[in-house]
């Protein structure tokens, strides 16, 4: 895959697509160590917090990558080409817990250039992070009704904000105005 280093005021990017049709790979853990987990996500933001960039993502207690992230303090978001649907509908409802569904889905981690969690060989769009900031959602602060019903088991998301200290991808996400 032929993917450049891209500034943070260069990436381009269609927020919604991304995270809502596009889907990404959420891994925490430690590349070197061969301790880390990857998980599909759908559900998060890009955007600028204390004059930083960053990425902001959740997970529920009740995922397996939940303990990595709160064990690491590094995380990549790793986007895909169409061509990889498949193997992230894999990783997002297998749990790496009953095996090594990353080998099942056909995918190659590879070291992170500036943190300790691995990207993937295959991404087009690889997001490292560093965790700056987290909170656990509360119903209590829900304003919209239709909210709950995303929890019927009351299972809400850990959020974390994590600072981009490196951005890597293809042409096609850099801006070029």
């Amino acid at each position: 895959m032929d993917r450049q280093e891209i500034s943070f005021k260069d990436l381009l990017v269609r927020p919604h697509h991304l995270w809502d049709e596009h889907w990404l790979l959420l891994t925490a853990g430690d590349f070197e160590a061969g301790r880390y987990n990857t998980m599909t996500v759908g559900w998060g933001s890009l955007g600028t917090m204390w004059g930083a960039p960053f990425a902001q993502v959740v997970v529920r207690p009740t995922r397996y990558t939940y303990q990595f992230m709160e064990q690491y303090d590094t995380f990549t978001l790793c986007a895909f080409p169409e061509t990889y649907r498949e193997a992230l509908q894999l990783l997002g409802t297998k749990s790496g817990r009953d095996g090594d569904k990353i080998a099942e889905a056909g995918l190659t981690p590879v070291a992170a250039s500036q943190i300790a969690a691995p990207a993937f060989a295959e991404a087009s769009l690889l997001v490292e992070c560093r965790k700056i900031y987290w909170q656990d959602l509360s119903p209590a602060h829900f304003i919209t009704p239709g909210i709950e019903k995303h929890y019927p088991e009351q299972n809400y998301h850990r959020v974390y904000f994590g600072q981009i200290v490196a951005l890597r991808g293809v042409s096609s996400f850099v801006f070029a105005g």
